[in-house]
């Protein structure tokens, strides 16, 4: 490159091309664009890590993906045997524990809160929508403004949903609404509130004995933590945090959970964030909000989205005898010296 052969032609000097230059061009002209793609190890490792990087997320694909994970929870959950008798048996042993601990509070909470009728009848239909119409919230809301943190927190709940189906089966617990012998009032068949899954004419719909861990918990806890998390203003960050403390009295005053479900709600969440810690290498909160190189068009009335310009056509050598060529051999002789 850069070096030139001086020969003499008709009088004048010509630079033509180098005869270093002239081997090393087919060289270059031989080497491949491109690298030849990664195969073996190496491509998966390559495939791994572009599952393991932040995408954006897809809106057809998110809401298939919830309703059917939705569907297979509910399934799964409720195909579990509900074994009322080991159920009651583990539910009198989780009272008598708390008991032991001087913490069997629950019955006291149920009673002084069913006293107060709109009271109860709001926390049992807090109990029955909440749960849902909350955690969707927060996702359509990390979709919409975290799209970089989408994919990591929602595998931090998925991955607490899964491990908690092995709990319900491992280890079937009946609610302190159905224990026998205890004291505790069923709020929604007292006061006939709609919604529950739980009691009345749904209860045939859903496992009851499913309490151990609890999912209320479980998710009204990573939505909690997300809000604090992420969300910018400090109004929204302390809701964030009264959210799973308000869902742990509900839970217990409606009679549903004992509170150590709800500790086994908490495991399975830090259960599912160490998943996500381990898959992402980071927690959610710390990977960009923003997915890098994503490019976000936008169109603006008749403003669309630049393309790139055609290249200029070559233009056409004129043929011989036509009129063009006289032109051309004219022009080209004014121009030399």
């Amino acid at each position: 490159m850069g070096e030139t052969q001086v020969t003499a032609q008709e009088g004048r000097s010509t630079a033509g091309p180098s005869p270093v230059a002239a081997e090393t061009a087919p060289r270059a002209a031989a080497a491949p664009s491109t690298p030849p793609p990664a195969t073996g190890r190496s491509g998966w490792r390559a495939r791994v890590h572009s599952l393991r990087a932040p995408g954006r997320p897809r809106l057809w694909f998110e809401i298939l993906l919830i309703a059917v994970s939705y569907w297979l929870y509910s399934l799964v959950r409720n195909a579990v045997p509900e074994q009322k008798a080991a159920a009651l048996r583990n539910a009198d042993w989780i009272w008598s524990a708390e008991k032991s601990l001087g913490l069997a509070f629950e019955e006291s909470v149920n009673h002084a809160v069913n006293s107060v009728t709109w009271l109860i009848v709001s926390m049992n239909y807090y109990y029955a929508t909440l749960h849902f119409v909350v955690t969707i919230g927060v996702l359509v809301w990390l979709f919409r403004r975290h799209p970089g943190r989408y994919a990591a927190t929602r595998l931090v709940l998925f991955a607490t949903t899964a491990v908690a189906l092995l709990g319900y089966y491992l280890y079937p617990l009946a609610p302190p609404r159905l224990m026998n012998g205890a004291n505790f009032i069923d709020t929604v068949l007292v006061h006939e509130t709609w919604g529950s899954m739980a009691s009345g004419n749904f209860k045939n719909m859903s496992n009851q004995y499913a309490a151990m861990p609890s999912m209320h918990i479980g998710w009204s806890l990573w939505c909690g933590l997300t809000i604090f998390a992420l969300a910018s203003v400090p109004w929204a960050r302390v809701l964030g945090l009264l959210y799973p403390t308000l869902t742990l009295v509900v839970i217990v005053a409606t009679a549903n959970h004992f509170w150590l479900d709800a500790v086994g709600g908490m495991a399975c969440l830090a259960f599912g964030y160490a998943v996500s810690r381990v898959w992402y290498g980071s927690l959610p909160h710390r990977l960009p909000k923003r997915v890098p190189g994503a490019a976000k068009v936008r169109l603006t009335g008749l403003r669309a989205a630049r393309l790139p310009r055609p290249a200029p056509e070559p233009e056409a050598e004129p043929e011989p005898g036509s009129e063009a060529e006289p032109e051309a051999a004219g022009a080209a002789g004014a121009r030399r010296p």
